[in-house]
């Protein structure tokens, strides 16, 4: 049982060449349907190509509007829009990763040895349906996203094991795992993102989604309450938006969470050099599948940058900045320009490199995508905000 997920841009394009046809009413129709890791023909498994940035949401809607109408092809857009509705959240909220990863150690603590837990990691919880993802997890590194649900379910309602750690293993193992998606969308399941609403596994919908691959019947709690927890914070003011000077010339600072530097909106002409931050590995336990995928995905990263902006490359090892400083004195470049760097590990090692730069007369400068400026603002409360402005959004931005 295994699934490839070659960590190159290039897979990412024919992975959404290959989707494109079936993103209308046939994804509408399946989409729920979790066929087993051998047959993900139903969903477009970009994931974690969109996490990493190696292919942007605004490239994979517009494939999909060149073959569908909006109308058709809406559940697709929606799941893509899920992921920017996500991040946006927390970027107007940063203290709920913060408040995350205390709880997170607390209950690492608490729960050291625990045998349920043990059980539930290792796949031996006797609840074969959940048993099957854990190895399906280990082994692959995906998950279906209505089986991502009923296994959160059922880890925090029917095993009763803090949602944290859920949310820690997921993001151990997932090629797709980041802060704000996988965090939020296990607070959703709990009940603590919108208060008193939580997603309960139930071995009928089960059964029917997995076409009988599963039978829970009896194994499952099917009426539990939601979680009780702080409400979250209100939402922040995100930064204004920052554009490069026409003109100036710049080094190229590109962090493993947007891997597309030949679309940044900077002729290449006056891109003078290009600084890889290494991926994080701040975040202890990452599978080794993960960190391979990530490191993968920024040496590809690299050498698009190379053969594009036609520059030198300069992949750091660790995120110190002295190398970087030189290579901008070397060609008179003041100014370090990265792609926003979302909360979570990625930030506080961006953070750290930028403090680095400090009386070098080297400034570091982040710029917004455009798609992120354009739906962020409307992520200040549930997602139906940002559903019910998609159309216009995408037309504002020119998809439309």
């Amino acid at each position: 049982m295994t699934h490839t997920c070659p960590p190159t841009r290039e897979d990412a394009l024919l992975r959404l060449k290959n989707f494109v046809p079936r993103a209308g009413g046939a994804y509408a129709k399946s989409r729920n349907f979790d066929l087993g890791p051998d047959d993900r023909g139903n969903v477009s498994v970009l994931s974690p190509y969109l996490r990493h940035r190696l292919i942007s949401e605004d490239e994979v809607v517009r494939a999909v509007l060149s073959k569908h109408r909006i109308s058709a092809a809406d559940k697709f857009i929606q799941e893509i829009c899920w992921r920017t509705y996500w991040k946006g959240w927390l970027e107007q909220r940063p203290a709920v990763w913060s408040q995350y990863l205390s709880e997170l150690a607390r209950d690492r603590e608490a729960m050291a040895g625990n045998a349920h837990y043990q059980s539930a990691i290792n796949g031996q919880t006797g609840i074969t349906a959940f048993d099957h993802w854990v190895k399906e997890l280990n082994q692959t590194g995906y998950l279906h996203n209505h089986a991502r649900m009923w296994f959160a379910s059922i880890w925090i309602f029917t095993i009763k094991l803090p949602w944290t750690l859920g949310a820690d293993f997921f993001y151990r193992n997932l090629l797709d795992g980041d802060p704000a998606s996988n965090t939020l969308s296990w607070r959703w399941v709990a009940g603590l993102h919108t208060r008193g609403k939580h997603y309960v596994a139930r071995a009928e919908n089960i059964r029917t989604y997995t076409e009988g691959r599963f039978d829970a019947t009896g194994d499952l709690n099917e009426t539990p309450d939601p979680l009780e927890g702080p409400e979250a914070p209100p939402a922040g003011r995100l930064k204004a938006p920052m554009s490069v000077p026409p003109g100036e010339p710049v080094v190229l600072l590109v962090n493993e969470d947007d891997l597309t530097p030949e679309r940044w909106p900077i002729a290449s002409e006056h891109v003078k050099g290009v600084v890889l931050l290494p991926a994080d590995t701040s975040y202890p336990g990452l599978a080794e599948h993960v960190l391979s995928f990530r490191s993968g995905a920024i040496a590809d990263a690299a050498a698009r940058a190379q053969r594009v902006v036609g520059c030198p490359v300069l992949a750091l090892a660790a995120p110190a900045s002295e190398d970087a400083i030189a290579l901008c004195r070397a060609h008179g470049v003041e100014r370090l320009v990265t792609a926003q760097v979302p909360v979570g590990p990625s930030r506080d090692t961006y953070d750290a490199f930028v403090g680095q730069l400090a009386g070098s007369g080297i400034a570091a400068m982040e710029v917004r995508r455009d798609w992120d400026s354009a739906f962020w603002p409307y992520a200040r409360a549930g997602f139906f905000k940002v559903k019910e402005r998609i159309p216009e959004t995408l037309e504002r931005i020119g998809l439309m």
